[in-house]
């Protein structure tokens, strides 16, 4: 198999070229339509049966089966499609190629793991070769905010392994931490600012808090080890409280991201902030606050002797000509909710810089080899049909 790099190359710069930005990022402007619209032409010209999911309008999904002989193993090759804002770039759909790397915003954050996979069916079909099982493309939307795609692709699609093809400088990622969200909330009493025999400043009750929520902190970084991703940490993000210099502030709002271990539960990370609380509240009776949990998503590891991660591991090995190391990842991907669906997972990516940041590119060296390591782990996988196609 070889992986056609002209077509990898256009294909990669077609993406690029698209806004794909999530509207939350947009203020509501812009979706996932176009994006999806290409990946799925991209898709049936590969001979892919392909299907459209659009869970909430304008956000759209695409998965493209390319369907084995039969009597393998199913597999998924992943990426999403949408992206975070532009903001500071200077031309963020330019697709600009320099020194060996394509520019522009999603070229790292993933379009470019998007476009290994396609480029990985092509080589099997350019090649003649044939699965026993049947290979899905899987290009979602929203991953970058609340991951809408792949949980309403997971009602429908299922199959027995996934590689992720988020970036990650061509090494194996077996584990990745997850996240909480929380809001504590401390009620105080509204009055004029002269009035301090009638107000109760609920700015001064959460200064209490986040006294005791620096100490958990530390806590937190004291804790063993992760030996790939750490300790659990956690961070005041947002505060808002008052509502004019001459007003005792009646309420304060603190948004609380917790970032989680794989063994880590929600019910867990609440109760170490519901404890503080009711210390707070043990010590002072008139102390109120509440904390609850907004969103969650959890953390991910998998076993290094999973037949996906053996499979991604020895085409990893072949195409690079070395042994890498497995890895963690401390941010949070969609590869937890598709395990948790029953699915193998393993994470394998190509290399670059600047998710998320004003300049963001992706080395195409790099997106070649993700290409043909796909390739190469979905024969391993999936088996090669007894007769291939000529």
């Amino acid at each position: 198999m070889r992986i056609d790099t002209a077509y990898l190359h256009r294909t990669l710069a077609d993406l690029v070229r698209l806004n794909s930005i999530n509207p939350a990022f947009s203020g509501g402007r812009t979706d996932e339509r176009l994006v999806a619209a290409c990946v799925a032409d991209a898709l049936r010209a590969l001979g892919a049966e392909v299907t459209l999911h659009e869970p909430q309008p304008g956000r759209v999904s695409v998965t493209g089966r390319v369907r084995g002989t039969g009597g393998g193993p199913s597999l998924m090759l992943y990426a999403h499609h949408d992206t975070v804002g532009v903001e500071g770039m200077a031309d963020p759909f330019s697709a600009e190629i320099r020194d060996g790397r394509m520019y522009g915003r999603g070229a790292y954050d993933m379009k470019c793991g998007l476009a290994a996979c396609l480029a990985a069916v092509h080589a099997l079909r350019g090649g003649g070769v044939r699965l026993a099982g049947d290979v899905v493309v899987c290009s979602v939307a929203d991953e970058e905010v609340a991951s809408i795609g792949i949980s309403d692709v997971l009602t429908r699609v299922r199959t027995d392994a996934a590689i992720v093809t988020e970036p990650t400088e061509l090494e194996v990622c077996v584990a990745h931490k997850g996240f909480a969200w929380l809001r504590v909330s401390t009620h105080g009493r509204a009055a004029h600012g002269s009035r301090y025999d009638e107000g109760v400043d609920a700015n001064l009750r959460m200064g209490r808090f986040l006294s005791r929520l620096e100490v958990l902190e530390r806590a937190l970084r004291a804790r063993a080890a992760h030996p790939l991703l750490g300790t659990p940490s956690l961070h005041a993000a947002v505060l808002r409280g008052g509502t004019g210099e001459s007003t005792y502030a009646a309420r304060c709002d603190l948004d609380i991201e917790r970032r989680m271990l794989p063994a880590e539960r929600d019910d867990d990370v609440v109760a170490e902030i519901r404890a503080i609380l009711d210390e707070l509240g043990a010590a002072d009776p008139t102390f109120q606050g509440e904390v609850a949990l907004s969103l969650s998503r959890p953390g991910w590891e998998t076993p290094v002797d999973a037949l996906i991660a053996r499979a991604v591991r020895d085409a990893a090995r072949r195409a690079l000509g070395r042994d890498g190391p497995l890895v963690g990842k401390w941010y949070w991907m969609d590869t937890s909710l598709i395990a948790q669906a029953g699915i193998e997972t393993i994470v394998f990516g190509p290399s670059g810089a600047g998710a998320h940041a004003a300049v963001e590119g992706v080395d195409l060296a790099s997106v070649e080899q993700t290409a043909a390591i796909l390739a190469d782990a979905a024969v391993a996988y999936c088996g090669r049909a007894k007769e291939s196609v000529a």
